[in-house]
């Protein structure tokens, strides 16, 4: 599995052929957009900065979307998704976290989180997370301390921070003990790279 970060919120993980872009920035967004194809393209919060899912059409893919709650299977892709409310732009929005799994690593992505509580079935569907995506830029998502706090206890093998600025990264490197994280272009694990870490920090530097 390849992970590569075009900020904000905005991912795309590959593995073999296999595409899955998470939060593609929309048209209509000010934030910078990139542009590939994607087999399967999720999104957490309808708003233009994280619902560009019809963007990710593109050369011989057209991705199969997931815009919300619920159950989906596409070409060994495994997705579950769990509503919660939230807000973005000071309006109420209704966020979604992921579950997805891909070829036996499990990856939770938080969306736009603004509270450390999640319900039983949320964190009961998160159970056994191998690279754990959580938003720490205050504000509208989770502070950095609060981030740190759910990441805890949701205890995954990698955590991946996400829609924050420097301060806010550095405030979250020093609550996790991480002051000294290099940011890195790309993460490239496999299964058996996730099972001996606990809450090992990777910053991905935004492409």
């Amino acid at each position: 599995m390849i992970i590569t970060h075009y900020g904000k919120q905005f991912f795309k993980i590959q593995q073999g052929d296999t595409i899955i872009a998470i939060n593609p920035v929309g048209k209509k967004s000010k934030i910078k957009a990139a542009k590939f194809g994607a087999d399967v393209a999720i999104s957490s919060l309808h708003h233009e900065d994280f619902d560009g899912v019809a963007e990710m059409k593109y050369g011989d893919k057209t991705p199969f979307s997931i815009i919300g709650p619920g159950e989906y299977e596409i070409g060994g892709v495994f997705v579950k998704g769990f509503g919660i409310e939230s807000s973005y732009n000071k309006e109420n929005k209704l966020n979604t976290v992921y579950s997805i799994t891909v070829d036996n690593i499990n990856v939770a992505f938080l969306g736009v989180l603004n509270t450390p509580e999640l319900s039983n079935e949320i964190k009961e569907g998160l159970d056994g997370i191998d690279v754990l995506f959580v938003p720490i830029g205050g504000g509208e998502v989770l502070t950095p301390e609060e981030a740190h706090k759910l990441s805890t206890k949701l205890g995954p093998s990698i955590i991946i921070p996400m829609d924050y600025d420097g301060q806010s990264l550095k405030t979250f490197l020093k609550e996790t003990g991480s002051e000294d994280v290099k940011s890195v272009d790309k993460l490239t694990i496999k299964k058996k790279d996730v099972d001996d870490k606990e809450g090992e920090i990777v910053v991905l530097k935004a492409l």
